[in-house]
């Protein structure tokens, strides 16, 4: 069975170059016809015009006048041989071959023909209608007569002297010669109409090379297609992507990248000049190394930032900013190496607690019950817990107590005594445990590395945290002080919270600032909370540092607070002294019961 060649669609540029040609075509077509009907009709009106004229000069003169009179006045119409040789005829008939007129006709006052250039239509009704001249008016005409189609005009004539219509005179040019006319003027428009049907060709071929180069001869279904899998993959991401295009406009700006930038769809903006951090520009700066990745505070969160150079078969397409949210990936390991700090805490206390019921076990068998009631007492006086932090017992939330004593357990590790200031006083409890322990764990660590780093002997880290109880929820207030010696000589106390500064390096093994709160409030650090190596006073290349003091200000202002340096230290100590105010985080802790009990009841 013979079955017929399969044609191919034609492209989508053969497409659209055969349109355009035939619109171009059309519009050209379209265009000479419009001139030649409005040249058409300005030649029509001249002779018009031009026959009005010649009929008021004809019915003006005083002789034509006089002449239509008499004959007006006759009883009767004079004969065709009469009319043949008077004066009308021969006025009519020297002023038509003189002007070139059609035709020169004389009617008296009931429209009969008094001249005509037929003299065998000599005395018979015009054959168009007088009736408007004959009541004094002027009119143009264009129609068919006897001669053939004409322009023209029909003129009253009145009786010398008076206003009585007696007759009327008719004018008339031949249309043939307004065609004649519109030949002539007919050679330029096709001449341009020509021009303008290659111009459009010639644009319309130019157009189509454009737009082969333009969407790099894909179809039109395999441009959409990829419209399609575009938006399905960039807003499919948690990744940010932005898109640079090569002439520094902004053409790509996902959603990830607006909520990790906290910034509006920026889509069409110079990249030179967008909100963005500088430290993204210069990642597509020309001498930039692709293979590098920075790490920057933006819209309180920590990004890990890097660029690639976009190409296409050699061609330059831009470049793409890649953005990933390092406190979201590295969340679980957060909540694991908290989670991991108390139970070696927890195991430690347990052991000294087997050991404790051990010594009165003892001291009961042996019968030094006093002894052993002294014992108890003393115990007690420390607490249910036991962590090495000094005056412990000051911190009466359980966040904060859990949370530093796990920071304590840490310092001790390093041979710093952590220590609680006899200002200390919490009568509330805090509300948002995440923020707080975000920003005091940064301050507790700096201040443990400073005084680790620190040229004194004695090696101590204190705090107070003091709450100033609001309406609508308590202001935390702490002061971080150590042991370490201070800030470099020289140093702005501003300069600290600026990203990339940094005053110490960061033990491995110790990156903590900042995670106990995942493993003691039960609720995870949210997207503010960090490792100790993202909250340390410093930065490196996708290492972490010298964001910490930054983000905790962009986190503490965000609710209407502020971190500073209230001393900058001096060499051998005691070293700097941070204070941060954290407004509503505490409440009373009446209105945390109610608060719980309802959301419980919920």
């Amino acid at each position: 069975m013979h079955r017929p060649a399969r044609t191919l669609p034609l492209r989508f540029s053969t497409q659209t170059l055969l349109l355009q040609l035939g619109v171009v075509l059309l519009v050209v077509l379209l265009s000479t016809a419009v001139h030649a009907w409005l040249t058409y009709d300005r030649v029509g009106r001249e002779a018009e015009n031009q026959a009005l004229t010649l009929a008021r000069a004809v019915a003006a003169d005083a002789s034509i006048q006089a002449d239509v009179l008499a004959i007006s006045e006759r009883e009767g119409t004079p004969p065709p041989s009469e009319l043949r040789t008077g004066p009308l005829m021969a006025a009519a008939e020297a002023t038509r071959l003189r002007t070139g007129a059609l035709f020169v006709v004389i009617t008296d006052e009931t429209g009969l023909r008094l001249a005509h250039p037929d003299p065998a239509r000599l005395g018979e009704k015009v054959s168009t209608d007088p009736s408007e001249a004959l009541a004094g008016q002027e009119i143009t005409t264009r129609n068919t007569g006897t001669l053939g189609p004409s322009a023209g005009a029909k003129v009253p004539v009145y009786g010398p002297g008076t206003d009585t219509v007696v007759g009327e005179v008719s004018v008339g040019y031949s249309m043939e010669t307004v065609g004649q006319s519109l030949e002539r003027d007919i050679g330029p428009v096709a001449l341009t109409a020509a021009g303008a049907l290659l111009a459009g060709v010639l644009a319309s071929f130019l157009l189509r090379r454009r737009l082969q180069r333009l969407t790099l001869g894909l179809e039109p279904e395999e441009i959409s297609t990829l419209v399609h899998d575009q938006v399905a993959v960039l807003q499919g991401v948690d990744d940010g992507v932005i898109g640079v295009s090569a002439d520094g406009r902004i053409s790509v700006f996902n959603a990830a990248a607006r909520r990790l930038l906290d910034l509006p769809d920026l889509a069409g903006t110079p990249w030179a000049s967008a909100p963005v951090p500088g430290q993204l520009k210069a990642l597509t700066r020309a001498d930039a190394a692709e293979a590098d990745a920075i790490e920057l505070v933006a819209g309180g969160r920590v990004v890990v930032a890097s660029a690639r150079k976009a190409l296409h078969r050699r061609e330059d397409l831009g470049w793409v900013v890649m953005l990933r949210d390092r406190t979201e990936l590295q969340q679980l390991t957060r909540q694991l190496d908290a989670v991991g700090t108390m139970s070696t805490a927890l195991r430690a206390q347990r052991h000294e607690f087997a050991n404790q019921l051990h010594t009165i076990a003892g001291l009961m068998s042996i019968g030094q019950h006093q002894q052993a009631r002294d014992y108890l007492a003393g115990l007690a006086a420390t607490g249910p817990l036991k962590f090495p932090v000094d005056q412990a017992e000051l911190l009466q939330d359980p966040y904060l107590q859990a949370f530093v004593g796990a920071k304590g357990v840490e310092a001790d590790e390093r041979g710093v005594t952590l220590r609680i200031g006899p200002e200390t006083l919490i009568r509330g409890q805090v509300t948002e445990p995440q923020d707080v322990t975000t920003v005091l764990g940064n301050l507790i660590d700096n201040a443990v590395n400073a005084a680790v780093a620190g040229s004194s002997a004695d090696r101590w880290v204190e705090l107070e945290v003091l709450d100033e109880p609001h309406d609508d929820g308590g202001t935390l207030h702490i002061v971080v002080a150590d042991s370490g010696d201070g800030l470099a000589p020289g140093t702005d106390a501003e300069a600290v919270f600026a990203e990339g500064y940094t005053t110490a390096a960061q033990p491995d093994g110790l990156d903590r600032a900042g995670l106990g709160s995942a493993g003691l409030n039960g609720a995870g650090l949210d997207g503010a909370g960090l490792d100790g190596a993202a909250l340390d006073r410093g930065t490196r290349r996708s290492g972490g540092q010298g964001l910490g003091l930054a983000l905790a200000r962009q986190l503490a202002r965000r609710r209407g607070g502020e971190i500073k340096v209230l001393e900058t230290g001096t060499q051998g100590g005691p070293g700097a002294v941070f204070m941060a105010s954290l407004p509503r985080t505490t409440a009373a802790t009446g209105a945390r019961d109610t608060t719980a009990e309802k959301e419980n009841n919920a």
